[in-house]
């Protein structure tokens, strides 16, 4: 009886550079393919926000830049977090070897952090916490605030504070680890996928929860205020 011999770990760009990634396909559409594809998706989505802030028809009067900004930032998120972080969930264990276009786009990303395409147990957990909790409550979060319902607030802290939580650990994680996952100081792979990307969602975050405390703090302030003077 034969001995099958294990295939042969594939040649590839990620680090550390002795990683062994079984079934790896190296991305046959170049870079600019799925940058272009992010960015572009994400102006369009800002763009129709923006206009649908605005409207009032939705809103009953036009909202301030800041609080449109916002609504464009949560509608962002439900496609990052729905559709391309749920992809990862769904298929992180065929990305590796997969040709599919979202796939391609977590290889390439997985440049600035290899725990993308080998299945790292915290990274497959809290992105899949990310898609299905975070992504749909972007999305509610959006039409919250364009119909004035009276829950937006809450929700643009429950999304703000899991979103900072997450990318908390998701850097505390790799920190630990010695950053061993990407090439420290390469200019596009280490600043500006793992860095600059990842840190938007540290930054914005914490400005909404600071809103968001500001408004419900100023919710219950007039409540009390009603509740003392009927007494």
């Amino acid at each position: 009886m034969g001995l099958e011999a294990e295939p042969l770990a594939a040649p590839h760009p990620y680090w550390p550079r002795d990683l062994e990634i079984q079934r790896y396909v190296p991305n046959d559409r170049p870079t600019w393919h799925s940058l272009s594809f992010l960015f572009s998706v994400s102006a369009a989505l800002l763009a129709l926000t923006w206009l649908a802030a605005g409207w009032r028809g939705w809103t009953g009067a036009p909202m301030g830049p800041g609080r449109r900004l916002a609504l464009c930032w949560f509608a962002i998120c439900g496609f990052i977090h729905g559709v391309i972080e749920g992809w990862f969930s769904l298929y992180h264990m065929d990305i590796p070897g997969d040709q599919s276009f979202l796939s391609q786009l977590w290889k390439e990303y997985a440049k600035g952090d290899s725990r993308y395409v080998i299945e790292d147990n915290f990274t497959v957990c809290m992105e899949t916490i990310t898609a299905w909790a975070w992504g749909p409550l972007s999305l509610w979060t959006v039409l919250a605030f364009l119909q004035r319902q009276p829950h937006r607030y809450v929700l643009q802290l429950v999304v703000s504070l899991g979103q900072l939580y997450g990318d908390v650990l998701y850097f505390y994680t790799e920190y630990r680890e010695g950053f061993a996952h990407s090439e420290m100081w390469h200019p596009l792979y280490f600043w500006f996928y793992f860095v600059f990307m990842n840190a938007l969602w540290i930054i914005i975050p914490s400005i909404l929860l600071l809103d968001a405390w500001g408004h419900l703090s100023a919710a219950q302030r007039a409540l009390d205020s009603v509740k003392a003077k009927r007494h």
